[in-house]
């Protein structure tokens, strides 16, 4: 017995040595594993348990016009949070904020009964909601200052500013174009808690150090506004279906105005559907009409190709090419180049076309800035179609010539009159002249810049002199004739193509108008397009005196004297000077 006993228990000591050597492994193993292989992971999770971060949303910088007239700002507003956990009665509190906050009780209650330290009932409440709620007095419940988007202007220029959503974040237009720039960069705080979740330590931080930059446009409030009015009145007259208007420094290619009807409402931008919210005039384009007339009259000239005088047979109103005819509105005969522009005769282009042949009028239209971009900082812009030459059918060549079979964008064809306007010179359109830092300083400044020469400046003198014509009496564009001021300026109204028959609809219309004034020295280019009017469907009877109103107004806002006022300075001048030599010689 005695022996089985001794022999029993060195198998136990045995076992319980194995036992200790296993466990021992199993718990150097796990160690290393632990201290070794995971230690960071572990850290991180241990940290995050005391351990919180706080994100410091930067207040985003303001958008002014070009007078510092505020565009878009930033005000502080107050947003609900709730901790579920110390919520005593979530239905009773689900129906007191549904009333407040005009949101589903349902909602706010599955909010409210959710397994979180932390969840958002509302971002971003109204001042009334704020007091209210803060009257209830209901445990579990706090807010959060936060700063949001606010448009004092409303809808002034809503397609070009854009908007930003509930994170501050920009989402069209102008505010997503400089998003970097004017929301700054967030900041983190971290920051320790105890075992309630309570913040033992904060770090202060200052507001300035986050800020987002401002950004000074080129875009004139008041110009703007006039812009807006005339154009809300020409689709009010006309029944239009919608109306684009953009207002040009041609000598700088700075964008005064650009005006988009129906307008919208940046501050509440969920109202209107997404496309009300687009900048048409940048991303969208259309067939020019006869507006398109002038850049094949000025690449003719320049190349020498015809004069002012030539005179050109107009078929009495309808012409053949290639089995297809060409009609004008109103039947003429023999007329001169000039007179073919200023009675915007399709036939009497498509014959000064053919003359100039396809390679150099693509060659101009290119030059001109048709095809491609304008490289204004916008989020989307559209080029356009032109076709190549090799493609052209001798009817397409002519079609082209009066704004046909090319599509062009209203940013492009104002800057294409601008280059008229300054005498031969295309410029790059451009939204924004400056960017300011939250101390004031300036980081970035836009000046005018040259992008090339397009014809020289006599061609130009040429064909201001063929467009003045065309606003005088008898021409296609008299009604945008203004009072005391030379106009230059060309009518279109072109034809809406039929997406399901493809073909050119007979009721759908574009009837535009683009011009400068004054016409000798010029301050402003204003393009005017009204797509699908239902009364006065042509250029010359619904954009030329939109166009003529709008001048007269924004020339009267800048100060520019009227020609006929000039006239007279001029005038009493020379006068003053003859007296005076006289007065020299008797003495």
């Amino acid at each position: 017995m005695k022996l089985k006993s001794r022999t029993e228990l060195k198998k136990n000591i045995r076992f319980i040595g194995l036992f200790f050597i296993v466990a021992f492994f199993i718990m150097a193993s796990r160690a290393y594993f632990l201290q070794m292989l995971t230690s960071s992971q572990l850290s991180k999770r241990i940290q995050n348990q005391y351990k919180s971060r706080i994100s410091f949303t930067p207040r985003r910088g303001t958008i002014y016009d070009r007078n510092a007239m505020e565009l878009a700002v930033s005000v502080d507003v107050q947003s609900l949070f709730a901790r579920p956990h110390l919520v005593k009665d979530a239905k009773s509190v689900a129906k007191k904020l549904s009333s407040v906050l005009e949101t589903s009780q349902t909602e706010i209650l599955k909010k409210l009964t959710r397994k979180k330290s932390f969840v958002w009932i509302k971002r971003k409440l109204t001042p009334l909601q704020a007091e209210k709620i803060t009257l209830l007095k209901i445990d579990g419940l706090g807010f959060v200052k936060e700063t949001q988007r606010f448009y004092p202007n409303k809808e002034l220029a809503g397609q070009v500013i854009g908007f930003a959503g509930i994170d501050n974040q920009g989402l069209e237009g102008l505010e997503l174009e400089y998003d970097s720039i004017l929301k700054g960069k967030q900041r983190e705080l971290h920051v320790d808690r105890d075992a309630l979740g309570r913040y033992l330590f904060i770090e202060g931080i200052t507001s300035d150090q986050i800020q987002g930059h401002d950004i000074v446009l080129t875009i004139d409030k008041n110009i703007q506004y006039i812009a807006e009015r005339e154009l809300q009145a020409a689709v009010s007259i006309s029944q239009a279906k919608s109306a684009i208007a953009v207002v040009m420094e041609p000598w700088t290619g700075e964008v005064l105005a650009l005006a988009i009807v129906p307008l919208f409402n940046p501050n509440q931008f969920s109202e209107s559907k997404p496309e009300i919210w687009r900048n048409r005039a940048v991303t969208d384009a259309f067939e020019p009409g006869s507006t398109f007339k002038t850049f094949l009259v000025a690449s003719a000239l320049e190349e020498g190709i015809t004069e002012p005088k030539d005179i050109f047979f107009c078929e009495n109103g309808s012409y053949r090419v290639a089995n297809k005819t060409i009609h004008d509105l109103h039947p003429h005969g023999w007329l001169t180049v000039a007179r073919i522009l200023k009675y915007s005769s399709n036939i009497g282009i498509s014959k000064i076309s053919r003359h100039l042949g396809k390679e150099l009028f693509y060659q101009y239209i290119r030059k001109f800035g048709f095809g491609e971009e304008t490289g204004i900082q916008f989020p989307i812009e559209a080029s356009g179609f032109v076709p190549l030459p090799y493609r052209l059918s001798e009817h397409t060549q002519s079609a082209i010539g009066f704004g046909q079979g090319i599509s062009v964008t209203p940013l492009q064809l104002a800057c294409a009159y601008s280059a008229i306007a300054n005498g031969g010179l295309l410029m790059r359109p451009y939204f924004v002249k400056k960017i300011i830092d939250s101390k004031g300083m300036t980081v970035q400044e836009n000046v005018p810049f040259i992008l090339h020469r397009v014809v020289s400046e006599k061609t130009t003198l040429t064909v201001k002199k063929i467009l003045k014509s065309v606003v005088s009496k008898g021409g296609t564009g008299e009604k945008a004739a203004v009072a005391g001021f030379t106009v230059a300026g060309k009518t279109g109204t072109s034809q809406k193509i039929e997406n399901s028959k493809e073909r050119y609809s007979s009721k759908k219309t574009v009837a535009s108008f683009v011009g400068f004034a004054p016409a000798d020295s010029p301050r402003i280019t204003i393009l005017v397009i009204i797509d699908e009017p239902q009364r006065m469907t042509y250029g010359g009877e619904i954009a030329a005196p939109t166009f003529s109103r709008m001048s007269r107004l924004i020339l009267n806002y800048l100060h520019v004297a009227p020609d006929s006022t000039l006239q007279k300075i001029y005038k009493e001048w020379q006068e003053t000077k003859i007296i005076s030599s006289r007065v020299e010689e008797l003495g």
